[in-house]
């Protein structure tokens, strides 16, 4: 369990959820020539070093659409003169560079060039000043959409391009939002109802060694901290580097790690359940049947997820109820002794955080983040790391037609602030102080989540929300313990816990 969270703090805090879209995107409106027409909208690539798009249909010009993907545009030969004057033409990728193609187009009157291509969709690549005397939009667009158009629209078609700007705020957010809150707040919960029977236990001696036999949590010491931080370090360097190869085994280990922990988030809600309880004996021990039942569908959810987990459209959905009983897990098992423990780790953290995705593009070849390039996957690699939340962009945009973008959340950023949130809760059941310090943590990580996407909407990059978090439920935490005179106690634990 604790290599596991060493794998998942690699990227415990890239919020990357505006950063997934480029200005390069935009939107072909089309309109066919029925009673009423039917519009329809395609996702197209252009360049926006070459022209500039209106950022609305109310500043665009419709063309007429002269479908001529029977050529490639390689030479003014191939066209019969007089077609394609001030129309919007579109023609096959082929061989030859989109500049020959523009200067074709132009000086047979176009005044759009629409490059139709069979492959995936990528940016439109030139040297700048080879395009100063192209004054026509030039833009890619899928072949299949060009087929779909004439299906839907007809022969007779009008188009216009158009990149509308991203929005300020995407709904997506708020669900992001409340799947952290309530994660952090079931977990510290969790990790409360544990500590209480733990009490229970130590104060009835036929109940310790049951008790005993079922624990399972591991304890941060302040040496265990710093070795965890270094050893954090040390694997996200190695990814950087070996990216292709652990990915991988990353993506295994998460399985293996997922289904353990869905299974016991569910185990222990089956648990109070009264019937269904019948049991058989197996190699001298007796095993719910229930339970064999809950441990089959866990595995086959974790199962499922890895052979399909490229499938945007609904993986996302399987990989979130993973991430959410990991995380759940791990806040529960992982006991921090004391608030001393509590502010190293999530002050070193913080500085990893901070030297990983600001200090780091000053030393690397490229100037890039390396926090960045692991979270993306170095020179394009297209496995992604299993250690974030994501959920689909919501706002319709030029993004949503050419991909399906995500907000992310780092596991590190659920998990951190969620074993400071957990130590508070217990601390509260050993202290009988009604949760006040529980309730005050797990309100301070809600309103640093929502600075951190404050950040993100006027910053337009990715931030680290550790950042935000970490002095959040840190502040709170102390002005608690000091208000009701308490930070003595708080600050070395319980004598129960250490």
């Amino acid at each position: 369990k604790v290599c596991m969270l060493i794998f998942l703090t690699l990227l415990n805090s890239q919020h990357r959820g505006l950063l997934q879209v480029t200005a390069d995107e935009g939107i072909l409106h089309a309109s066919g020539s029925g009673v009423p027409p039917v519009t329809r909208d395609y996702c197209i690539i252009y360049n926006s070093n070459w022209i500039s798009l209106p950022q609305s249909l109310d500043n665009a010009t419709f063309r007429a659409l002269e479908n001529l993907t029977s050529t490639v545009l390689c030479s003014s030969s191939e066209v019969p003169s007089g077609l394609m004057k001030d129309k919007a033409v579109v023609v096959m990728r082929g061989n030859c560079t989109f500049l020959e193609k523009a200067r074709i187009a132009q000086s047979s009157g176009a005044k759009m060039l629409l490059i139709a291509s069979k492959t995936r969709l990528s940016p439109l690549s030139d040297n700048k000043t080879d395009f100063e005397d192209v004054t026509l939009p030039i833009a890619l667009i899928r072949y299949s959409d060009i087929v779909d158009m004439q299906l839907t629209l007809g022969n007779e078609i009008n188009v216009t391009l158009y990149s509308p700007p991203l929005p300020e705020f995407d709904c997506s957010m708020v669900v992001i939002f409340l799947i952290a809150v309530f994660t952090v707040a079931l977990g510290g919960y969790w990790s409360g109802v544990a500590e209480l029977e733990n009490l229970k236990a130590v104060a009835s001696p036929g109940e310790r060694e049951t008790r005993r036999k079922k624990e399972e949590n591991v304890t941060f010491t302040p040496v265990t901290v710093i070795l965890f931080v270094v050893i954090c370090c040390v694997m996200l360097v190695l990814l950087y580097f070996f990216y292709k190869w652990l990915v991988y085994v990353i993506i295994s280990v998460f399985c293996l790690a997922s289904a353990m922990s869905l299974y016991n988030c569910l185990a222990a809600l089956v648990g109070e359940i009264p019937f269904g309880q019948c049991r058989i004996a197996c190699c001298n021990k007796s095993i719910e049947v229930r339970l064999i039942f809950l441990a089959a569908f866990c595995i086959a959810a974790a199962v499922v997820w890895a052979v399909f987990r490229n499938e945007d459209r609904w993986a996302w959905i399987l990989q979130d109820i993973l991430g959410v009983a990991f995380c759940l897990n791990f806040i529960k098992t992982l006991k921090m002794p004391n608030f001393k423990s509590c502010v190293i780790l999530l002050g070193l953290l913080l500085l990893y955080d901070v030297f990983f995705v600001f200090i780091t593009p000053f030393i690397t070849k490229n100037g890039a983040s390396i926090m960045v390039e692991v979270a993306a996957g170095p020179f394009g690699n297209s496995e992604k790391l299993p250690v974030v939340i994501r959920v689909p962009r919501l706002e319709y945009s030029a993004s949503t037609l050419c991909d399906m973008p995500f907000s992310l959340l780092g596991f590190g950023d659920i998990i951190v602030p969620g074993l400071l949130v957990a130590y508070c809760r217990r601390f509260d059941v050993q202290t009988r102080s009604s949760s006040v310090y529980y309730i005050s943590c797990t309100i301070a990580y809600a309103i640093g989540m929502v600075l951190t996407f404050i950040v993100l909407a006027l910053m337009k990059m990715g931030q680290p929300a550790l950042l935000y978090l970490v002095p959040c439920t840190l502040i709170t935490s102390s002005l608690v313990a000091w208000r009701r005179k308490e930070m003595k106690k708080f600050w070395k634990g319980n004598s129960y816990q250490v």
